[in-house]
């Protein structure tokens, strides 16, 4: 009689410490953006607006990180941002000047590390160009408005992704709850404008 095959036991493998399985839109990043994403729209309180401010302030915040250094100030710049441009408007300015000067601040406070410069200039760049491009949404008609700053919001989800991927400037949640809510804010209101209902 032949003998089975002699199956010999293995130890379990343990995770390699600091690695998780990490998986995109499987998390609540994901539903976080999306729901605040669809609220804004079953609401109705997404305009042109809040696709303008939304994304010269998400574009703020990782100029926020990049001038600390420190991926979790994005967190914090979130609320940050919102505090900047309600204070702006209290104060009788348009919400973009305050951001604007706010950015100004941290790029030049973020100067100061001489081994974070081209990556603080790359966001600083980018969120002029956010910035103005939103600007210009507000001084368009409302549909054109609302169709460029739509774009505006749901082209800062490629910058989301790009960081997601790269690891780079924010934490990975953020920048996948950022994507997802850019994608659908930005898209979701251009569709609601267009297309007729």
């Amino acid at each position: 009689m032949a003998r089975p095959p002699r199956v010999e036991a293995t130890a379990p493998v343990a995770p390699v410490p600091g690695c998780r399985a990490e998986g995109w839109g499987k998390g609540w990043p994901t539903a976080l953006g999306l729901g605040v994403a669809s609220l804004l729209l079953a609401t109705g309180a997404a305009s042109r607006d809040t696709l303008a401010i939304g994304a010269t302030a998400a574009a703020w915040c990782y100029v926020a990180a990049a001038a600390s250094g420190r991926p979790w100030v994005a967190w914090v710049a979130v609320p940050g941002a919102s505090l900047v441009v309600v204070s702006s408007e209290v104060m009788g300015l348009p919400w973009w000047t305050g951001l604007a000067l706010g950015a100004l601040v941290l790029v030049l406070i973020g100067l100061r590390h001489a081994s974070a410069r081209a990556v603080l200039l790359a966001q600083a760049a980018a969120f002029t160009l956010v910035g103005l491009l939103a600007v210009v949404a507000l001084g368009l008609g409302h549909r054109a408005g609302v169709v460029l700053a739509g774009l505006v919001l749901a082209s800062h989800a490629i910058w989301d992704m790009i960081h997601y991927r790269r690891r780079l400037v924010v934490p990975r949640p953020l920048a996948e709850a950022c994507f997802s809510l850019d994608l659908l804010l930005g898209l979701g209101l251009i569709a609601v404008v267009l297309l007729p209902w």
